[in-house]
Formats: structure tokens, C-alpha cells, sequence
């Protein structure tokens, strides 16, 4: 196999990246815009011993999971990868591939059955971030996305998987970069428009109660199925023992904590960003609530040492892509609660750290698959670990 070379048969499956799968000459090729049952033609662009990439040249043969995308803009714009599968699709593709991150890398082969819960496929997305247009044409938008695999910005008028409100703000053309910002950020939902660099700060409803956020601070981009996983998390903490003090770990402006505050007598929480805990500080009313304006490696570290401090009932954690730290873990492993939530934004790590945290005895009690990024290949999870 060599670049430029022409290679053509059936994919198989869709890679966690969302690229297809097409097995040739003992290797595998990862073809991006297929879908599972393409028959495809494609050319070479890069090679390794173990796999290869190439680009598509033409589907000889269409798979019945293949749709037509409603974006004027898919697979030019970065954002989307799989606007091509039938939504019906796409959510069996992401449920395969929990099932096998948690396999492969959790080792663990009996998982509970897995839930789905489900989204809008299109419409859903509250909070985009936007760059600056150069030097737009007269009549261009001058706010636009970034090109697949560029640094190129995009203009663009609609984006089929935003708000009604982000997307009526780009018919409009209301949405202007602030001066001083090449990129920002935009949340919308249900009438509020919030956009950094101008008014940023605002109060939004989950639940029916208010949350005050920042569009500059990180927040969840999918409100309908964030109500739902809140509804999720809260349930099994009516499980735990309410007798103890409860800690939300990464917890960003206090979202869970604040659908926990009134189920335990203390909350810690836990966050780097000094901005999220602020906001954090102001929507969590628990007067025994403890703030850690710190990261998790130095939390736990604290944690070992302290332990009587440091004593839950139950715990959430939100971790960033890179998951738990070892310094996290190994707290986990001998003084953690008897009962986790964890939420995950990559599979591949939450199935690391659950690894771990059942070798030291908790057991993997539910498994759900959220659906935060319809038309991507990203997921959400939650994972319920009872110490056992």
C-alpha cells in the first residue's frame, strides 16, 4: 500500500472519530463520510504499519443507513461528521462503541444494559463558538466556523444543528465578533441570547429554576438532554446515605450540586476555573457548602491526608476529556464514597478510570449513553459505580 494508491470495497464500521472502516490487504483504512455498508472507492493519503487514511472518491453503492445532509456547509465545515447516517444510525454506531471502550480498555465484560437517551437531531445545540471573518465580502456574515482540517474560517448564515435562536441571530446577521475577540462564544435558549464580549452574564432555566452563567464559561451545549441527565443524577443520589455530606467534583458553575443542594446537609465542590466557581459561589445556596478553587490531583492529595474531612455519601464527577487523575483515582480507591456518578465526555477514559475504580471494589452498576452532539461522533456517559 502506498499514498495516492486506489483502494475500493465495503466498510465495515464507524471508528470512534466517526471515520468509516474499510479493511484492505490485512490493514485497516479509515475513510472519512462513509457509513456503515458503503460501497466506496478511495485514495491512500497516509500510511502507518498498522493503518491507514484515506479520502473518499465516490460511493459505488449506497448503504441504506445513508442520508441526505440538510448542511450547505457539511464536509466543508469542521463541526459536523455524521449528518450523512440516519440519526437511528448514529446512535447504534455510539452505543457499539461505549460497549466496546468499556470492554476493551475497562475490561469489563458483563455491562449492565445500556440506555439511550436521546436528542433532537437537529436544533438542539445552545452554546456554539464562533470566529471572525476577515475581510468579509460586501454582504457576507461576519462570523463563520472553522474549515474541516484548517485553520480557514467558514462564513456562514445557518447552522442546521444550532437554536432557533443562534440560528435566527446568523439569518439576521446579528451576530458581530467583539472588538477585541477573533473568537467567541454564543449560548441560546428558550428567548435568551447570550454572547461573550457583550452581554455574557445571564440566568437560564433548567428544571424550571435558574442558573446564572457566563457564555465565556464553560457551560453544556445541549439544555433538553442536560435536564434529563440532571434528572438522572439526581435520582441516584436519593440513593445514597443523606445523612453524610456530598462533593461535586469539576463542577464547573455548581450545575449538579445545585439539583443535589437540598438532599444533603454539606456539599464540597471542586473546580480549577476560577470564573465557573465564582459563578458556582452564587448559585449553590447550601450554607455548608466548601469551595476548592483548585485542580483535582491537588484536591485528592488533600483528600489522602484528610480523610475524616473528607468523608461523602455520594459523589459526582465531570471530568475533562482526560478524565481522572491517578491522584483522584488512588483517593477513590481507598476512601471514595459508596456511591459515584460519573460523567463522561470521552468513553475511552471514563472506561480507564472505571477500571480501576472496580479493581478496588466498586462495581459498574448502570451504563447510559447520553447523546449531547447529534450529527458528531462525540457522547456522553453516565457510569453508576456502588462500592460493593
Amino acid at each position: 500500500m502506498a499514498i495516492g494508491e486506489k483502494v475500493s470495497g465495503s466498510i465495515e464500521s464507524i471508528a470512534a472519530g466517526g471515520a468509516g472502516i474499510l479493511r484492505w490487504q490485512g490493514k485497516t483504512v479509515f475513510i472519512d463520510y462513509t457509513a456503515p455498508g458503503d460501497m466506496v472507492s478511495a485514495v491512500i493519503e497516509e500510511e502507518t504499519p498498522s493503518w491507514a487514511r484515506a479520502s473518499l472518491l465516490k460511493v459505488q453503492e449506497a448503504s441504506p443507513h445513508r442520508v441526505e445532509s440538510p448542511c450547505p456547509y457539511y464536509q466543508h465545515c469542521g463541526g459536523c461528521t455524521l449528518q450523512h447516517i440516519s440519526y437511528e444510525t448514529q446512535l447504534v454506531i455510539k452505543k457499539q462503541l461505549l460497549v466496546d471502550h468499556f470492554k476493551r480498555i475497562g475490561t469489563i465484560e458483563e455491562l449492565p444494559s445500556i440506555n439511550i437517551i436521546e436528542s433532537e437531531p437537529y436544533g438542539y445545540r445552545n452554546r456554539m463558538q464562533f470566529h471572525r471573518v476577515m475581510k468579509p465580502k460586501s454582504g457576507q456574515s461576519r462570523v463563520g466556523l472553522k474549515e474541516r482540517a484548517s485553520e480557514a474560517v467558514i462564513p456562514i448564515e445557518t447552522c442546521p444543528i444550532a437554536d432557533p435562536g443562534i440560528q435566527e441571530a446568523l439569518r439576521q446577521k446579528n451576530l458581530v465578533p467583539p472588538p477585541s475577540l477573533d473568537r467567541f462564544t454564543v449560548y441560546s435558549r428558550e428567548g435568551i441570547l447570550l454572547q461573550e464580549g457583550k452581554q455574557q452574564r445571564g440566568t437560564v432555566r433548567l428544571l424550571g429554576a435558574p442558573l446564572i452563567m457566563d457564555a465565556g464559561v464553560f457551560f453544556q451545549s445541549n439544555g433538553q438532554v442536560l435536564e434529563r441527565l440532571l434528572k438522572a443524577v439526581r435520582s441516584v443520589a436519593e440513593q445514597a446515605d443523606t445523612s453524610l455530606p456530598a462533593a461535586d467534583l469539576y463542577c464547573g458553575v455548581g450545575t449538579f450540586a445545585y439539583v443535589l443542594q437540598d438532599l444533603f446537609p454539606a456539599l464540597d465542590l471542586m473546580e480549577e476555573n476560577p470564573k465557573a466557581l465564582n459563578l458556582a459561589k452564587q448559585n449553590i445556596r447550601n450554607g455548608s457548602a466548601r469551595f476548592f478553587p483548585t485542580s483535582d490531583e491537588h484536591w485528592a492529595k488533600q483528600a489522602v491526608k484528610k480523610t475524616k474531612e473528607y468523608h461523602y455519601g455520594f459523589m459526582v464527577l465531570d471530568p475533562p476529556r482526560q478524565g481522572l487523575s491517578p491522584a483522584l483515582r488512588d483517593f477513590l480507591a481507598h476512601a471514595g464514597p459508596p456511591l459515584i456518578a460519573y460523567v463522561s465526555c470521552d468513553p475511552v477514559t471514563q472506561a480507564r478510570d472505571c477500571k480501576d475504580l472496580v479493581k478496588a471494589g466498586y462495581h459498574l452498576e448502570t451504563l447510559d449513553l447520553y447523546d449531547f452532539y447529534p450529527q458528531t461522533a462525540h457522547m456522553e456517559s453516565l457510569a453508576v459505580l456502588r462500592r460493593v
